[in-house]
């Protein structure tokens, strides 16, 4: 299977953004904290908190500072000309919302026969909106492919990015779910009234 040419994976653009989003962060004054895990360079990566359009830009240089292959999913008319194509060498997979039943099917068949280490960047609470309920839509793809789940954080409260530890779904989707949105109690998001743990 061909790999998809992406920002992420593109020679020379791959090194110069490391650099310019390292750079980024530190004249903001904003740490970049953790690391990926050699065993999960193919996970479901989730991103919260979720709270506003800047979320996208500092998670793509997130991703940069921290060497990663970032694929994310968006909704199918962010992907309409003329930002298409941009959008998926930005690494974008564009979902059809009303296709949910088969998104999660889709997306494991799709990530057991993806060449190479990549991480599917998925918001578990599924848009900027407050939500009090979680999807598991990432949980269920990660249980499908048996992939870990590594929660990605954006902290703009305390100016930091980071990546938390590895986490393998027990099958236990609510006590799981629980114990991915404690992690996320110290993170607050650039609007903090549209996040809820």
């Amino acid at each position: 299977m061909k790999v998809q040419r992406t920002l992420f994976n593109t020679p020379l653009i791959r090194p110069l953004m490391a650099g310019l989003s390292r750079l980024y962060f530190r004249l903001k004054g904003w740490k970049i904290e953790g690391q990926l895990p050699p065993e999960a360079a193919r996970c479901v990566m989730i991103a919260a908190p979720h709270t506003s359009n800047w979320d996208m830009p500092y998670m793509m240089m997130a991703g940069f500072a921290f060497g990663l292959n970032v694929r994310w999913m968006g909704k199918a008319s962010i992907f309409k000309w003329p930002w298409g194509p941009l959008m998926r060498w930005f690494g974008g997979i564009a979902v059809v919302r009303d296709e949910r039943r088969n998104l999660v099917a889709a997306s494991v068949e799709a990530l057991k026969h993806a060449p190479g280490a990549l991480q599917l960047l998925i918001a578990p609470e599924g848009t900027r909106s407050l939500v009090r309920e979680w999807k598991t839509g990432f949980y269920r793809i990660a249980e499908g492919a048996q992939l870990p789940i590594i929660p990605s954080y954006l902290d703009f409260g305390g100016k930091r990015v980071g990546l938390g530890p590895i986490f393998w779904p027990s099958g236990d989707v609510e006590a799981d779910i629980a114990k991915l949105r404690a992690f996320y109690a110290p993170y607050k998001g650039l609007r903090e009234d549209l996040f809820h743990q």
